[in-house]
């Protein structure tokens, strides 16, 4: 990166699932270029809603179908989408917790089911995560038995609530167990199950500071940010 003529402050409206790697980049970004970096994060679904309905940006960071959307609305640039990282759903216990065993669907089916409480993102607030879980728990027949020892949350809220005691397991994506103290992820979602999330950028259609957006975009989406995508679970997305 080079840094720019003029500096700007670069509004970037991001899922909380990628909150975490933006946050971890921005000072070697605004060392090397000047810019300043805001970061506010909500859910995909939320930050859909707010970007529709006419809020600043210049950097929105949410699933790649919500960015196609907004760009057929025109309130993301056209051509701007880079698909950015890709995470799936992990399982959270206590550190120093006993572990369970959550290799097989079965498996997985009775820890849920043995749990004292769950935590997951409340479905309503538009969370990725939580809207899929809500409804594999109805797949596995698991919905009702669940509903009395179920805390639901908004945001990337749902380790904390197992680190400070709250709850016993956390279902969320990767990215929001890793950074939290306290937690331990007991492994990922078995694979007939797991659900994969992809989150893409795209720059506001009425950005202020659009080319600052452009090169916050680009350092996310190169070599720079691979360790910090890894360190969070995630991954580059395949295309």
């Amino acid at each position: 990166m080079t840094a720019q003529l003029a500096a700007a402050e670069v509004k970037v409206l991001t899922t909380g699932a990628m909150k975490q790697v933006v946050l971890a980049v921005v000072a070697e970004f605004e060392q090397a270029t000047g810019h300043k970096v805001s970061v506010i994060n909500d859910t995909a679904g939320a930050l859909a809603k707010r970007i529709e309905a006419g809020e600043a940006f210049d950097l929105g960071i949410i699933t790649p179908a919500a960015v196609d959307d907004l760009i057929a609305k025109g309130k993301i640039a056209a051509g701007s989408r880079v698909n950015l990282a890709s995470v799936g759903l992990g399982v959270a216990a206590k550190a120093g917790a006993p572990l369970p065993d959550i290799g097989t669907v079965e498996a997985f089916k009775r820890a849920l089911m043995n749990a004292k409480s769950i935590v997951y993102t409340d479905p309503a607030g538009g969370g990725s995560g939580g809207i899929y879980f809500a409804k594999l728990l109805e797949r596995l027949g698991l919905a009702e038995q669940m509903k009395p020892k179920t805390i639901l949350v908004r945001g990337a809220l749902a380790a904390e609530r197992v680190a400070s005691g709250e709850a016993e397991l956390a279902i969320t994506q990767m990215s929001e167990i890793l950074p939290v103290a306290g937690v331990v992820v007991v492994g990922p979602l078995p694979k007939e199950i797991q659900n994969v999330t992809t989150y893409a950028g795209g720059i506001g259609a009425a950005a202020k500071n659009s080319e600052a957006a452009r090169a916050l975009l680009k350092h996310l989406a190169g070599p720079a940010t691979a360790a910090v995508l890894k360190s969070r679970g995630m991954q580059r997305p395949a295309s």
